[in-house]
C-alpha cells in the first residue's frame, strides 16, 4: 500500500486507531479528519454537523474509511443522546459523501461504518446480508438512514462498502473493558435469558477485513463484519470466565435490572439476539484469524 493516501474519520476510536496503525505499517499515508485544530499535515479539520470539510484534503485519495459517530454504548440512551447518535451518524456521513461526490479526483472506494443493529432482533434465526432491516430504534432510526446517507457518493460512481460491525473484542477498549473487572471478581453472569445470540469479531479480524475490502473492487454494499460462529450470551459468559480463570455466577442478571441500569441500550444492545453471519466475506475467500470465541479471547487478553 505504499504511496497510497487513505482518509480516515473516527481515527481516535477503538477501531479507527487500530486501522490507522495497520495502514501506516503497510506504508500508506493516512490523513485523519479531526474536529479540533490539526496537529500536523496528516490531519485535516472537519465539522461534520455543520457540513464543513476541506475538499483539498480528500482530492486524489485512494480510499476513505468513515468511522466517526457518537458511541452507542457510551452513555445512557436519553432522548437527547439518541438524537445525538442519529445526528452524528447521518449528518456526518452525508457531509462526507457529498464532499466526495463533488471532487474532480474521486476516491475509488468509501468504506462507511455501520452496525448489525440493522437486522434488529433475529432471535436464533441466522441472517446474512440479504436479510431485510429489522425494527426498533437502532434499525429504523439509526442504521437505515445512516447507510442511506452514503447515496451521494454511490451516485457519483464511488464504490461504497457498508461495514456492518458486530461486537468487537479488543484488549484496548470496547465491551471487554467494561465487563472484565466484573468477571475478574468472579461475578460474571449471563444477561437476561442468556439464550440471545451475540455476533462478535476480534479487532484484528475487523482490521484485516477492512483492508481486504478496500482492495477488492468486486464487493460493494453491505458486508457483515462478524466472526463465522456467533455464540449465545451464556456461551460468551462461560468462555470469558474461563479466559480469565474465574468462576461465573449461575444466576442470570434479570432483564429489568439491565433496563434500569442501561435504559434503551439494554433492550437493543444486550438483551436481543443477533445471529449474524459474514456471508459475503466468506464467499470472497476472506480468511479469519479467529473463528472460535475461546481462541479470540485468549489472543485478546
Amino acid at each position: 500500500m505504499s504511496d497510497m493516501t487513505i482518509i480516515v474519520t473516527g481515527s481516535s476510536g477503538l477501531l479507527g486507531s487500530a486501522l490507522v496503525k495497520a495502514l501506516r505499517a503497510d506504508g500508506a499515508r493516512v490523513v485523519c479528519l479531526v474536529r479540533r485544530v490539526p496537529r500536523d499535515a496528516d490531519e485535516s479539520f472537519w465539522n461534520p454537523e455543520k457540513g464543513i470539510v476541506d475538499p483539498a484534503a480528500l482530492e486524489g485519495a485512494e480510499a476513505v474509511v468513515h468511522l466517526a459517530g457518537a458511541g452507542l454504548g457510551d452513555r445512557r440512551w436519553t432522548d437527547d443522546y439518541k438524537r445525538e447518535v442519529v445526528r452524528s451518524r447521518v449528518k456526518g456521513t452525508g457531509t462526507l459523501a457529498e464532499a466526495l461526490a463533488g471532487l474532480s479526483a474521486k476516491p475509488p472506494v468509501l468504506l462507511s461504518g455501520s452496525a448489525i443493529g440493522f437486522y434488529g432482533d433475529t432471535g436464533d434465526r441466522a441472517v446474512d446480508e440479504t436479510a431485510p432491516p429489522g425494527t426498533g430504534f437502532l434499525a429504523e432510526e439509526v442504521v437505515v438512514p445512516w447507510e442511506a446517507a452514503t447515496a451521494p457518493a454511490e451516485e457519483a460512481g464511488i464504490r461504497v462498502v457498508l461495514l456492518r460491525t458486530g461486537l468487537v473484542l479488543s484488549g484496548d477498549g470496547g465491551i471487554l473493558s467494561r465487563i472484565l473487572p466484573i468477571f475478574k471478581l468472579g461475578l460474571g453472569a449471563p444477561l437476561g435469558s442468556g439464550r440471545q445470540y451475540w455476533s462478535w469479531i476480534s479487532a484484528e479480524d475487523w482490521v484485516l477485513a477492512v483492508r481486504s475490502l478496500m482492495k477488492n473492487p468486486e464487493i460493494s454494499g453491505p458486508v457483515n463484519l462478524t466472526a463465522p460462529e456467533p455464540v449465545t450470551n451464556t456461551e460468551f459468559t462461560r468462555a470469558l470466565g474461563e479466559a480469565v480463570h474465574r468462576p461465573t455466577m449461575p444466576l442470570a442478571v434479570p432483564g429489568i435490572v439491565l433496563r434500569t441500569a442501561l435504559g434503551g441500550f439494554a433492550e437493543e444492545g444486550v438483551l436481543i439476539g443477533q445471529r449474524v453471519l459474514p456471508r459475503r466475506l466468506l464467499d470472497s475467500g476472506h480468511a479469519f484469524r479467529h473463528t472460535r470465541l475461546n481462541e479470540a479471547l485468549a489472543t485478546v487478553l
